[in-house]
């Protein structure tokens, strides 16, 4: 619903700021803002063109991953990733009885989207709310294992990024996997805040939770300090050739598991191809209504305006504003997936925006990937089970949001800046 309010704002938006520019543009023999009508007219063609062609781009890319995570789910990708992260689920859910069913579903779900198996992810998760649902007292309550469980998919943490690489490929980057680590080291902060935020609130964060953590800690820490001892040339070859090394080798790593299990690994490709295939054009509709809607937006000049307003405020802070231009990109994550790919796409347009290998075509990109549509999990999944009364479940999800954009804009600082 709030999608549709969105939506419907762009337009209404639109029209009142260029109707004001117009009579302005009359009365003071400005041409540029008595003409806004007929930029915008023309705009919305060029933005139903620019997402049909970037729909089409991406067609090859997600039909190529569909395939590939197809591939990977059959060989146990998800299973062998649900035992390796076991151990620290069993502190972060003490109210789930041990041998519970709600464990394994968890850990499947966190596993499939960390692997960006989203349509696994989906129905494993909404299993998972009604086991917790099953050991609820108070139906119409979210528990504290629900909360935590929300917190987690709002924080996004991914290892393989497929959405935003494809994007990137399409818009015609040259290194499209040069964000690669920069979302691996965002996402993980929005999870570990989301995680902290949650066990605070909850009085779980006992000795063995904090061990996990500060190792993730370390590690994180770690990596961000060679980052940082490097030249600026060095972080991005090391990042680019590293997220090509790491992703080349799941890619491997799959196809090897796969055929030692004696899997038919091309049939299964093929069968999971179709699957992306058929992804591609269900999302046609959608990233078309989305791309025109922000095109009228941004030709009528509210998202100039909105720009300069922040430029200047943070100008008056006295802090960098390159990053100001991809902050909508940021209030938009929390509330449309859709609605954000559509900015980031408009972003990282080389004819009417950044590209994406710009700094802010960069950064876009890192934000796109570290933080996750935080309403619409929420109504999904509690709907699906009748919770009411959310408790702080939101506020959880959107404080994760807010953590992995302040860590996107730091590490695109760190490795593009």
């Amino acid at each position: 619903m709030i999608l549709n309010y969105i939506w419907i704002g762009f337009f209404v938006i639109g029209f009142v700021v260029a109707l004001i520019r117009t009579i302005y543009g009359y009365a003071v023999g400005s041409e540029t803002d008595a003409h806004v009508f007929a930029e915008i007219g023309m705009g919305t063609f060029t933005s139903a063109k620019s997402a049909f062609t970037v729909a089409l781009g991406l067609t090859g890319t997600l039909t190529l991953w569909m395939g590939l995570m197809r591939v990977g789910e059959k060989a146990g990708a998800v299973n062998f990733l649900g035992r390796l992260i076991g151990p620290f689920f069993a502190h972060l859910f003490p109210g789930v009885p041990k041998g519970h069913a709600a464990h394994g579903q968890i850990m499947l779900n966190f596993s499939a989207n960390m692997l960006g198996l989203s349509n696994a992810a989906t129905p494993m998760g909404l299993k998972a709310m009604q086991s917790l649902q099953d050991i609820n007292e108070e139906k119409e309550t979210a528990s504290n294992s629900m909360i935590m469980f929300l917190a987690l998919n709002t924080a996004g943490l991914t290892l393989i990024p497929v959405t935003i690489l494809a994007l990137r490929a399409t818009s015609g980057s040259a290194n499209p996997t040069d964000v690669f680590v920069p979302i691996l080291i965002s996402s993980f902060c929005a999870t570990l805040v989301a995680i902290l935020t949650v066990a605070l609130r909850q009085r779980i964060l006992s000795s063995k939770l904090i061990m996990w953590l500060g190792g993730g800690i370390a590690l994180m820490a770690g990596v961000i300090a060679l980052f940082m001892n490097l030249s600026p040339h060095a972080r991005t070859e090391v990042s680019t050739v590293g997220g090509n090394f790491i992703l080349f080798g799941v890619i491997l790593a799959f196809i090897v598991a796969a055929a030692l299990k004696k899997i038919n690994v091309y049939s299964e490709f093929i069968e999971g191809a179709k699957e992306g295939f058929g992804t591609m054009v269900k999302i046609v509709p959608y990233l078309v209504a989305m791309i025109v809607a922000i095109g009228v937006f941004r030709n009528c000049g509210a998202m100039d305006y909105i720009t300069q307003g922040l430029t200047s405020l943070f100008t008056w802070i006295g802090t960098d504003t390159r990053f100001v231009p991809a902050i909508p990109v940021a209030l938009m994550k929390p509330l449309s997936g859709g609605g954000t790919e559509g900015l980031v796409v408009s972003l990282m347009n080389k004819e009417t925006s950044f590209g994406p290998d710009s700094f802010v075509g960069r950064l876009a990109s890192i934000m796109y990937a570290s933080a996750d549509t935080t309403f619409y999990i929420v109504a999904l999944y509690f709907g699906s089970v009748g919770v009411r009364n959310t408790r702080y479940a939101v506020t959880a999800g959107l404080v994760a949001d807010f953590a992995g954009i302040l860590a996107a804009i730091f590490v695109a600082y760190l490795f593009f800046g």
